[in-house]
């Protein structure tokens, strides 16, 4: 640790200033602990708006998995619209920001957390602005920073453009080149979708993806963060929510269908120079292989605290599994089945009153 002196003395640090965050933020506050005094919000980010800000263009509120409101204040009040047309980049951040002014929220930004160590009673989280010292941690960073790209052979020598799921930006620079699109998810959908619009594709995945016909309704979305939060309790690595609900059969996959878009092949055994090549010898020439792979739990500022177990899974208890097992002065939320719009709030929620009823904060 550096022997810089601490410049914040609080209850409570929430980091990360997304969905998890700010909702853990609001009901700290609701529940009656001061702001500043009592608990800050620490985010990295230039400006409100968590991961929605870096979202690429196309990606509007009519293909996103759902944007549930934040509790206290719903959607439309920020942005005025039911458009479903408008970017996900814009409209939610907007929300977010108009977020943090209604309730008067303690966010500071931009402040990186590089490492939080235990000291006793107290944690020091250490930053690149200041140190702050805190009895409690409400950690809401998420998974963004994070993308994972599997390690294939071949890897190192491929000539063509290596790209993931977070480097994308628009369809038409692909325009004239062959593209391998790597993963069954709905981020992989969405851009197999939009790049096959202007070019031709090679979709690979590692298992034959799962459609789901029928609405997704709250019972349906409640049931499957049971099955990530099942998996977390255990101590072992979590799933993402999206893969255990399977992908909606909308009328934009049924029309992929129809026009061939859909045909799916096996993960490759191979990376070339120039492609990729299956275990039975089958070459497909690549320009690009873009990995819509998911994401990590973005956790390493909290090394320090050995919260992991061998598995490399956090053990979690709680009501609604945000509490660290070993370190209960220690919330995850944005983790498991918290890990989207559908866990978020409630998971930040649960997340205040326990760790301020812990803290002995009321």
């Amino acid at each position: 640790m550096s022997a810089r002196t601490v410049a914040l003395k609080v209850d409570i640090v929430v980091i990360g200033a997304g969905q998890a965050g700010l909702s853990s933020a609001y009901h700290l506050s609701r529940r009656g602990l001061p702001s500043h005094r009592g608990f800050v919000v620490l985010d990295h980010a230039l400006r409100a708006g968590g991961a929605w800000q870096h979202r690429w263009p196309s990606l509007t509120l009519s293909t996103v998995n759902r944007i549930h409101d934040l509790p206290g204040m719903p959607f439309t009040e920020s942005t005025g619209t039911t458009d479903a047309d408008v970017q996900a980049a814009v409209a939610v951040p907007e929300y977010f920001a108009a977020y943090e002014t209604k309730f008067a929220l303690p966010v500071y930004r931009p402040v990186k957390v590089n490492v939080v160590c235990g000291r006793g009673e107290r944690f020091v989280v250490e930053t690149d602005v200041m140190d702050v010292s805190a009895r409690g941690i409400i950690n809401g960073t998420g998974t963004w920073e994070t993308p994972y790209i599997p390690e294939y052979a071949g890897a190192d020598v491929f000539r063509g453009r290596t790209m993931h799921t977070k480097d994308f930006r628009t369809a038409s620079e692909f325009a004239g080149k062959h593209v391998v699109i790597v993963g069954a998810g709905i981020s992989a959908i969405q851009l197999l979708d939009e790049i096959s619009l202007v070019t031709t594709t090679t979709w690979v995945t590692r298992r034959p993806p799962a459609f789901r016909e029928g609405p997704f309704d709250e019972a349906a979305g409640r049931a499957a963060v049971a099955m990530v939060e099942e998996r977390v309790r255990r101590g072992l690595p979590p799933q993402s929510v999206v893969s255990v609900t399977g992908l909606p059969l909308s009328p934009r996959i049924v029309a992929m269908r129809e026009r061939g878009v859909l045909h799916r092949l096996p993960m490759f055994s191979e990376i070339t120079e120039d492609g990729v090549r299956w275990p039975d010898g089958t070459f497909r020439a690549a320009d690009v292989i873009l990995w819509c792979t998911g994401f990590r739990s973005s956790l390493d500022h909290l090394a320090p605290l050995l919260l992991r177990e061998e598995g490399g899974g956090i053990t979690m208890t709680g009501r609604l599994a945000t509490q660290v097992a070993k370190e209960p002065r220690i919330h995850l939320v944005g983790y498991g089945p918290s890990a989207s719009t559908i866990g978020a709030n409630r998971a930040g929620g649960a997340a205040a009153q326990e760790l301020m009823t812990h803290l002995g904060l009321g």
